[in-house]
């Protein structure tokens, strides 16, 4: 590997924590007879489009928060849960801030945050990345959201906004993801890149294939993995 970066920015949502996993816990213990799987994915599956409407200028800017919001209501008719009252759908809403870290990921971000700058790098609003850090003890630097920039990746704004933040070149800069199209458009920017191994980002009935892409710098089983190729 070249000369090291000094930032390593990282997506969260199914990169730092289990989005699929932590929503069908959620639904076991508020509805066990609805399909937690099918409602965890349909969730995820409004994600791209409802941010494609701000993207679009249909929508002002809209926090993620208000975006899931939305996403939600027009799920629960379809699994039965019309009955939530507003209280319930709030508290639903915010599961996303109690999503559950994979289980390598704070001895990982740990051994990490000893020689470089950690920070988020998601399409997450900002409370929602702070307490779900708060909850999980994910120990960041900072918290950089797409809300800082009013921009959603793969917008440039984003990927060279955490340069600009803390005034180094983008190639000083590492995106750290489970996702290629988030890498691919960092990597558009300047940044450097690695790829985190998700195999059971949507579950372990829809394994996603994790094999090696050409054009990331690094490829890491998990996060501690990823230490040890960065000499943390």
């Amino acid at each position: 590997m070249r000369s090291p970066p000094k930032i390593l920015a990282f997506d969260v949502f199914g990169t730092v924590v289990d989005w699929h996993g932590s929503i069908v816990r959620e639904l076991q213990r508020l509805a066990p007879q609805v399909d937690g799987d099918a409602f965890a994915l349909a969730w995820r599956e409004g994600y791209q489009p409802a941010m494609q409407r701000v993207r679009s200028g249909e929508l002002g800017w809209t926090r993620i928060d208000d975006l899931h919001r939305l996403i939600l209501e027009g799920l629960l008719p379809r699994f039965g849960l019309s009955h939530l009252s507003p209280a319930e759908r709030e508290h639903l809403n915010r599961v996303w801030h109690r999503l559950d870290p994979w289980p390598d990921v704070l001895a990982g971000l740990s051994r990490l945050k000893a020689r470089y700058l950690i920070t988020p790098l998601s399409n997450g609003n900002i409370g929602l990345l702070a307490q779900m850090a708060k909850r999980a003890g994910l120990p960041w630097d900072c918290i950089l959201s797409a809300e800082v920039f009013r921009a959603y990746k793969p917008d440039p704004a984003t990927y060279l906004g955490v340069a600009q933040v803390f005034d180094v070149s983008p190639s000083k800069v590492m995106l750290c993801a489970a996702h290629h199209d988030d890498l691919q458009a960092a990597a558009a920017c300047g940044l450097r890149t690695a790829y985190i191994e998700r195999p059971l980002e949507f579950g372990a009935a829809h394994m996603k294939d994790v094999s090696p892409r050409p054009g990331n710098e690094l490829h890491a089983r998990d996060l501690m993995d990823l230490a040890g190729q960065l000499g943390a």
